[in-house]
C-alpha cells in the first residue's frame, strides 16, 4: 500500500513531502521532479509568485543513486520568500511588539471562498492567517513532486498520463476534438493555457484578458487522460476500493476542485440506456468496446482502454476587487484581504490533478501486482496479462461499432494493433504503449461518468 504524507505552509521555511511504499529500482532525479514542479507553474494568468518562486527541491532519503531504495522517500521544497517570512511564521515565540505590525497583524477579514471562516470556527483562532498558510495551494508543490515520482513508477510499466485544459470560463473545446497522447505534452506545456485545440487557446487568452482587465478571475475544467493501464485495477467488491471513487476523491481534495466526472459523466445523465453504454464486439481475436463512454472504468475497475477523468476548477476566490465581508474584530462590513493572486489557475490544475491521478494509479497498481522491486512489479504485471484466457482480451482502443451485422468487421480506419499487450518491458524496456487509435466516438469532447461534489457542467 502507498502512503504520503505533506507537511508545511506557504510561507513557512520549506515544505515536506514523504511517500512509503513504491518498490526499489524506480528511477528517481531531481530534474525529472523540478520539470513537474516547473510545469505547474505554466498558464496563463498565473501570479506574481510564479515569477519568483524557484522551489528549492532536496531530495532527503528514500534514493540512492538515482534510483529508488524501497525505504520512505523524503523531499523537501525550500520557500523562496522565507526570510521575508521568518517572524510571521516563526515556530519560536516573537515579542509582543511583533505580532502587531506588518505582515504579523491580524488578518481579521475572512475572504468569501476561502478555508479562512470555518477554519478560525473550527480550530479556535481569532484571525484567519493560521488557516490560509495551509490551506494556500502553495501545497500542492508537494504534491506534484510526489506525483513527479509515482509518475516514474507507472512509466517504468508502460503506463503514461497526460493533462489539458478543456474549458476556461464560458469558453471551452469543441466536442469531438482530438484528446492529446503522451508524445504532446511538450506541445501541451508549450500552449498558453495547455489547450490542445490552438483555436480555442487563443479564445481562452482572450477571455484571461478580459478577466484581467475588469479585476476578476476564471475557473475551468481540466482533463487526465492515463493510457496502457492494464483492465482490473480498483474492484467492485467494496465502496472504498473502487478505482472511480479512490480518484473522485483524489481529485476533490486539491484546491478549488469543485467537481468530478470519469467518462462522460453528466452527459451520460441525459442519455437512455441504450446510448450510454460502451457495447461489446469481437474483431479478431480482441473483445473491443464501441466507444469509451465509461471513461476507462467499469464497475469500479480499470477497463484497459484509456481512462479518462475531468475536474472542474471555480474561479480563484482571491478576487483583485475584493469581495464584501465582515471583520470579525469589529463586526463592520469590510472588503476581504487580498495581498495577490492569480486570474487563472486552470493550467496549473491540470499538473496537480495529474499527480493525483499518478498517485492513485500507482497504489491501485500495487495493491493489485506488489513487488519489492520494480522488475518484480514487472514480472507480476506481465504474468497476470498473460493469465487472461484468450477469448476475455480486451483491446485498449474504442471504435464504432458496426451498424447492424455484429458478427462482421465494422468498417473504420482505427488502428487495431494497440491491444494490452504481455510484453511489459524488461531491463531498459519500459514496455508498450497507447497507439493512435480513437478513444472516444461521437462524444470525445463531452463531459464524464462518476462524479462527486458540485457539477463541472464540462
Amino acid at each position: 500500500m502507498l502512503r504520503w504524507l505533506t507537511a508545511g505552509e506557504s510561507h513557512g521555511p520549506e515544505l515536506v513531502a514523504i511517500i512509503e511504499g513504491l518498490p526499489a529500482g524506480i528511477p528517481v532525479s531531481l530534474d525529472s521532479i523540478r520539470a513537474d514542479l516547473a510545469r505547474r507553474k505554466l498558464g496563463y494568468g498565473r501570479g506574481s509568485r510564479m515569477k519568483f518562486e524557484e522551489d528549492q527541491l532536496t531530495i532527503s532519503g528514500g534514493v540512492r543513486h538515482g534510483e529508488s531504495l524501497g525505504s520512505p522517500i523524503a523531499l523537501r521544497i525550500g520557500n523562496t520568500e522565507w526570510p521575508k517570512w521568518v517572524e510571521v511564521m516563526s515556530p519560536e515565540k516573537v515579542e509582543a511588539t511583533e505580532t502587531s505590525r506588518g505582515r504579523n497583524a491580524p488578518l481579521t477579514r475572512p475572504r468569501p471562498g476561502h478555508a479562512d471562516l470555518v477554519g478560525m470556527q473550527k480550530y479556535g483562532f481569532d484571525e484567519a492567517r493560521p488557516i490560509l498558510e495551509r490551506a494556500s495551494a502553495r501545497e500542492t508543490a508537494a504534491r506534484v513532486a510526489l506525483g513527479a515520482v509515482a509518475r516514474s513508477f507507472l512509466g517504468e510499466l508502460g503506463i503514461e498520463l497526460v493533462s489539458h485544459t478543456l474549458s476556461i470560463g464560458p469558453v471551452r473545446v469543441p466536442e469531438g476534438a482530438a484528446l492529446p497522447k503522451p508524445g504532446d505534452v511538450d506541445a501541451l506545456d508549450a500552449d498558453p493555457l495547455r489547450c490542445f485545440d490552438a483555436a480555442t487557446s487563443a479564445r481562452m487568452v482572450a477571455e484571461v484578458n478580459d478577466a484581467k482587465h475588469t479585476g476578476d478571475t476564471l475557473g475551468g475544467v481540466v482533463e487526465v487522460l492515463a493510457y496502457n493501464l492494464p483492465p482490473g485495477l480498483g474492484s467492485h467488491v467494496h465502496w472504498d476500493r473502487r478505482l472511480d471513487g479512490q480518484l473522485a476523491q483524489a481529485l476533490m481534495g486539491i484546491q478549488a476542485i469543485k467537481g468530478v466526472e470519469i467518462g462522460d459523466g453528466f452527459l451520460t445523465t441525459t442519455r437512455r440506456g441504450s446510448e450510454a453504454h460502451d457495447e461489446l464486439f469481437q474483431i479478431g481475436d480482441e473483445i473491443l468496446r464501441s466507444s469509451d463512454k465509461a471513461g476507462g472504468t467499469e464497475g469500479g475497475m480499470s477497463t484497459g482502454t484509456v481512462l479518462r477523468v475531468r475536474a472542474g476548477m471555480k474561479p480563484i476566490a482571491t478576487v483583485p476587487h475584493s469581495l464584501r465581508t465582515v471583520d470579525v474584530a469589529t463586526g463592520e462590513a469590510a472588503g476581504a484581504h487580498h495581498q495577490r493572486s492569480d486570474v487563472c489557475a486552470v493550467p496549473a490544475a491540470g499538473v496537480v490533478a495529474e499527480a493525483m491521478v499518478a498517485l492513485v494509479l500507482a497504489n491501485s497498481v500495487l495493491e493489485k501486482f506488489g513487488g519489492d522491486s520494480i522488475e518484480e512489479t514487472r514480472r507480476n504485471l506481465k504474468a497476470y496479462l498473460a493469465a487472461i484466457p484468450t477469448e476475455l482480451r480486451t483491446g485498449q482502443d474504442a471504435t464504432d461499432a458496426p451498424p447492424s451485422d455484429w458478427g462482421s468487421t465494422p468498417s473504420t480506419d482505427n488502428d487495431y494493433g494497440n491491444a494490452i499487450s504481455t510484453d511489459i518491458g524488461a531491463d531498459n524496456d519500459s514496455g508498450t504503449h497507447a497507439g493512435d487509435g480513437t478513444h472516444a466516438s461521437g462524444d470525445a469532447g463531452s463531459g464524464t461518468g462518476s462524479a462527486t461534489g458540485t457539477g463541472t457542467g464540462a
